[in-house]
C-alpha cells in the first residue's frame, strides 16, 4: 500500500477514536450510553441509522452480487427502499412518541415490557435472547469485512485481520457509547456517500464511458447481467423484496427513531436518510456493473495479485472485493485512503451500533433485571462496555470459523430480527388490542421459524417471508383468544396515538 494511502486511512481510524474519547466524557448514565439522552438532531439521527443499516452489505456485499450475478439482485435494493420508507413514515415518529410515554424506554425490551405492563419479564428474555443471538451473526459479518479491506489493503493475513479491526471497532464503542456511535455513524455515512459517488464514476469513465460499459457487459454475459426480470423467477423477485420488511424489526436502527431529540423532526430525518439511501444504493449497483466491465477488459490481474487480490478468467474469485480492486486500481493514493476509509465507515457503523444494542440487552435486560436491580447507573454502564468486549469477541469466533459471504451472513440476522420483531412492533404501535402473550409468541415464532427454515427447509424462498407471516398470525391470534388489554394500557395506547396524530 502506498505511504500517503496508508498515512490518511490511520488518521481516520485514529479520529475515530478521538470520537469514542469525546462520547466518553459526555456518557453519565444509561439513557446516555444507549439513546444519547434523546437529543438527536434530524441530520446526525438520518444518516446513522442509514449507516448502520447499510453497513459494509452497501460497500461489499451489494456491489459483489451484481458483479457476480447482475441486475437480478438488484430487487434486494428496490425492497429495502420501499421499507425504508415505510419504516420512517409509519414507525419512526409513534415509536419515538410511545416509548417515552411508555415509562421513557430505552430499549425495545424495555418497550414490550412497559407496553404490555409485563411483571413476568418474559417479554424482555426473549427478546434479549433474541437480540443477543441475531446480533452475534451480524456483528461477525462486519468483521468478516473487516478483514477482507485489511487483508487485501496490507497483505495481512485473515485472523489478524480479524483481531485489528476488531480492536478499532470496540474501542471507540466501549469508551462512547451511543453518542460516540452516533456521531462516527453521521461521518461513516457522508463517507460512504462520497466513495458510492466517486468510484463508479471513475470506473465507467475507465471503462469507455456508459455505453462502452453497457456493451461490454451485454456481451460477456450474453445480455444476462442487464436483466431484471428474465430468468430471475417469482419466488427471487419475492424474497429480494422481502427485504423490505426487515426494517421494522432491526434493533439498531429503531433505536435512532427513539433517540430523536423531538417527533417533529422526524420528516426531515425522513428526508435525508432516504436521499442518502437512493443515491448510495444506484452507487453500489454501478460499482457492480462498472466493475465487471473494467475488470474483464483491462489486464489487471497481476497488479491486483500483488495486492492480494485473485483474479480467474477475468472474474474475480471473492466478488465482494470488487469495491476494493477498483479503489486501489483507480484511484489517487491519498483518494484511495479515503475511499478505503469509507469501506471501514460501513462496518464499524453498523457493529458499533450493533454492539451497543446488544450491550444494552445484557446491561438493562439481564444484569438490572435479574442480577442486581438496584444497580448505579454507573455500574450498569461498566457493565454495558464490558458486554461490547464479550459479545464481540464471539463473533470473532464465529467470523474466524465461518466461511460465508458478508452478505450471507447478514441475510440471516436481517431476517431474524425482521420476522422476530417487525410484526410485533407494528401491532404493538398500531393495535389497542395486542397482548403480552400475542407479542410473546410471535417473537419466538418469528426467531425459530427463521432458523428452522434457514437450516432445514429446502426452499429458495428467504426465511424472512414465512417468518414474519407467522409470528404476525400468532400474535393476532393469540391476543383475540386472551384477555383483553387492561383500562390502563388502552389509555396509554391512546395517549401515544393522540400525540403522533396532533
Amino acid at each position: 500500500m502506498d505511504t500517503s494511502t496508508l498515512v490518511t486511512f490511520i488518521i481516520y481510524i485514529v479520529g475515530m477514536l478521538v470520537l469514542g474519547l469525546v462520547g466518553y466524557r459526555l456518557t453519565s448514565n444509561l439513557s446516555d450510553y444507549f439513546l444519547g439522552g434523546r437529543k438527536l438532531g434530524p441530520a446526525v439521527a438520518a444518516l446513522s441509522a442509514g449507516a448502520s443499516d447499510m453497513s459494509s452489505w452497501l460497500i461489499l456485499g451489494l456491489p459483489g452480487a451484481i458483479y457476480i450475478a447482475g441486475l437480478a439482485e438488484a430487487w434486494i435494493a428496490v425492497g429495502l427502499t420501499i421499507g425504508a420508507y415505510l419504516n420512517w413514515q409509519f414507525v419512526a415518529k409513534r415509536l419515538r412518541i410511545y416509548t417515552e410515554v411508555s415509562n421513557n424506554a430505552i430499549t425495545i425490551p424495555d418497550f414490550f415490557e412497559q407496553r404490555f405492563r409485563d411483571n413476568s419479564r418474559s417479554l424482555r428474555i426473549a427478546s434479549a435472547a433474541v437480540i443477543l443471538l441475531f446480533f452475534t451473526f451480524y456483528t461477525a459479518s462486519g468483521l468478516v469485512g473487516g478483514a477482507k479491506l485489511f487483508s487485501s489493503s496490507f497483505g495481512l493475513s485473515t485472523t489478524s485481520a480479524l483481531i485489528i479491526g476488531s480492536i478499532v471497532i470496540i474501542g471507540y464503542t466501549f469508551l462512547g457509547g451511543f453518542i460516540a456511535v452516533s456521531w462516527t455513524d453521521f461521518i461513516q455515512g457522508l463517507l460512504m456517500f462520497l466513495a458510492l459517488i466517486v468510484l463508479p464514476f471513475l470506473a465507467i469513465q475507465n471503462a469507455g464511458g456508459w455505453n462502452e460499459t453497457i456493451n461490454v457487459v451485454g456481451n460477456l454475459t450474453d445480455g444476462e447481467h442487464l436483466q431484471m426480470i428474465q430468468g430471475v423467477g417469482t419466488i427471487g423477485i419475492i424474497s429480494s423484496l422481502a427485504w423490505g420488511l426487515g426494517y421494522f424489526g432491526q434493533p439498531h436502527i429503531l433505536a435512532r427513531f427513539m433517540a430523536l431529540r423531538s417527533s417533529k423532526d422526524v420528516p426531515t430525518a425522513r428526508f435525508i436518510g432516504m436521499t442518502w439511501m437512493v443515491l448510495s444504493l444506484f452507487g453500489a449497483i454501478f460499482v457492480g456493473i462498472a466493475g465487471y466491465a473494467y475488470l474483464a477488459t483491462a489486464d489487471v490481474s497481476a497488479e491486483l495479485a500483488e495486492r492480494g487480490i485473485e483474479m480467474s478468467g477475468g472474474v474475480l474469485e471473492d466478488q465482494e472485493t470488487v469495491f476494493l480492486a477498483l479503489t486501489q486500481l483507480l484511484t489517487h493514493p491519498i483518494v484511495a485512503g479515503i475511499l478505503l476509509a469509507a469501506i471501514l465507515a460501513a462496518i464499524m457503523s453498523t457493529v458499533d451500533s450493533q454492539l451497543l444494542v446488544s450491550s444494552s440487552a445484557v446491561a438493562e435486560d439481564f444484569y438490572k433485571g435479574f442480577i442486581r436491580k438496584n444497580a448505579s447507573n454507573k455500574e450498569l454502564v461498566w457493565v454495558a462496555r464490558l458486554s461490547v468486549v464479550v459479545i464481540a469477541l464471539l463473533a470473532l469466533l464465529i467470523a474466524t470459523v465461518n466461511e460465508s459471504l458478508v452478505l450471507e451472513l447478514v441475510a440471516y440476522a436481517w431476517a431474524g430480527f425482521g420476522a422476530a420483531f417487525g410484526p410485533i412492533i407494528l401491532l404493538s404501535l398500531f393495535w389497542k388490542r395486542m397482548t403480552r402473550n400475542g407479542a410473546l409468541f410471535g417473537i419466538i415464532t418469528g426467531a425459530v421459524t427463521v432458523v428452522v427454515w434457514a437450516e432445514f427447509v429446502p426452499s429458495d424462498l428467504y426465511e424472512l417471508v414465512p417468518g414474519f407471516i407467522l409470528a404476525a398470525l400468532v400474535a393476532i391470534v393469540v391476543s383475540l383468544l386472551g384477555q383483553a388489554p387492561s383500562q390502563e394500557i388502552q389509555d396509554e395506547f391512546d395517549k401515544a396515538r393522540d400525540i403522533a396524530n396532533s
